[in-house]
C-alpha cells in the first residue's frame, strides 16, 4: 500500500487491493485440477499456480509460514493461516494482539529479519521495496491498493493461499450480516442521515470516500448508508480529503465515526467550532482506535461492522 498518510494514514494504506479477474491452476506437482486445487484441504502438500496482477506465481498449495506486509494480514488471520511475519502497522493493530504475539514485526527494509524467519510465502505491495531481493526469499504475491474491491480483495488472497471456498463463505456471511445491520440502521437513524467518517488531529484533519478502510466500505457499500454531498464530492478524485478545522462543519454529517489515534494532539475537540457541530452537539460522534480501524481485511472487517452496528444502534 501506498504511505502518503501515514499514521492517520494507511490512508493509502490501509491497506489493500489486489489482482482482478484472477484464476487459479494446479501447478506442476501432482495430478490435481485446478477446480481442486482452489478448494483443497489443509492436508495439501505441494504447489499451485495463482494467477496474480503481474503473471503466475507458484505458491504453496498449504502454506504454513506466511509474512504478510502492507496490512493484509488480517486476511490470513480470518483465514486460519499460520504467519510469522506482519508490517509494523498491522502489529500496533489492539484488534490483532492475541494472534499476533508470537508473531514477528518486519519491514521490506529488513531482508535479514525475513530470511531468518524462513517463510513458505510473501504477501505485500506492489510497491514493496527490495522484492527482487524477497523473490528470492519465498513466491512473493503482491497487490495494488484499490485496483479491485475490498471483498475482491479477500476473495484474492483466499485463492493465493488455496482456501478460495472459505473465502467465498467469509465474504456470502459478511454481506449478509451488513445488510442486515444496514436494515435496522435505516429504520432507527431514518433514509436520509447521513454519515461521515474522518481522521487526524490538531494539525490535520481528513475526511474519507467510500473506499478507503476506516469502516467507509461497510458503512457506504454494505450498508448503503447515504454520504454527506460535501464530502462525496470532494473524495471523489482521491479517496480522501484533507481540511481544516475552519470548513469541518461542512463535512460532517448527522453521524460521524472518529478514527482517533490515541497518541495525536485532539485539543481542536475543545474549541467552539467543534463543540457546536450539530452531530457533537447530539453526541452522534462515535470514536475509535484508529489503529484498529485501518484496514478492510477480512478480520478488520468484522470488527469494524460490529462496532459501526452498536454505534449506530444505540447498543454500545
Amino acid at each position: 500500500m501506498k504511505k502518503l498518510l501515514l499514521p492517520l494514514m494507511m490512508v493509502i494504506v490501509l491497506v489493500l487491493s489486489a489482482c482482478g479477474n484472477a484464476s487459479e491452476k494446479q501447478a506442476t506437482t501432482g495430478n490435481t485440477s485446478s477446480s481442486e486445487a482452489s478448494t483443497s484441504t489443509p492436508a495439501a502438500t505441494g504447489t499451485i499456480t495463482y494467477q496474480s496482477e503481474t503473471g503466475p506465481v507458484e505458491v504453496p498449495a498449504n502454506p504454513q509460514r506466511v509474512i504478510a506486509l502492507a496490512g493484509y494480514a488480517g486476511n490470513l488471520i480470518a483465514l486460519g493461516v499460520p504467519l510469522v511475519g506482519v508490517d509494523s502497522w498491522t502489529k500496533a493493530d489492539p484488534n490483532f494482539a492475541e494472534q499476533l504475539k508470537d508473531v514477528a514485526e518486519v519491514s521490506d527494509e529488513n531482508i535479514e529479519k525475513m530470511i531468518e524467519l524462513k517463510p513458505d510465502l510473501i504477501i505485500a505491495a506492489s510497491d514493496t521495496k527490495n522484492m527482487d531481493k524477497l523473490k528470492k526469499i519465498a513466491p512473493v504475491v503482491a497487490y495494488t491498493y484499490n485496483k479491485v474491491d475490498y471483498l475482491k480483495q479477500v476473495e484474492e488472497i483466499a485463492k493465493a493461499v488455496n482456501q478460495a471456498d472459505k473465502g467465498a463463505a467469509w465474504i456470502a456471511d459478511f454481506k449478509e450480516r451488513a445488510q442486515k445491520a444496514g436494515t435496522e440502521i435505516k429504520a432507527k437513524i431514518g433514509d436520509d442521515a447521513t454519515v461521515t467518517v474522518m481522521e487526524g488531529d490538531s494539525k490535520q484533519l481528513y475526511i474519507f470516500g467510500s473506499a478507503w478502510g476506516r469502516g467507509t466500505e461497510i458503512i457506504y457499500q454494505a450498508m448503503g448508508l447515504k454520504m454527506p454531498d460535501k464530502v462525496k464530492e470532494m473524495t471523489s478524485e482521491k479517496g480522501y480529503y484533507d481540511l481544516s478545522l475552519e470548513v469541518l462543519p461542512e463535512y460532517l454529517g448527522d453521524y460521524v465515526f472518529y478514527s482517533k489515534d490515541p497518541s495525536v494532539d485532539a485539543s481542536f475537540q475543545n474549541t467552539d467550532t467543534y463543540k457546536n457541530i450539530p452531530a457533537v452537539k447530539n453526541k452522534h460522534v462515535f470514536e475509535v482506535d484508529a489503529r484498529g480501524f485501518y484496514f478492510n481485511d477480512a478480520a478488520s472487517l468484522d470488527y469494524q461492522l460490529d462496532f459501526i452496528t452498536k454505534s449506530l444502534l444505540g447498543q454500545s
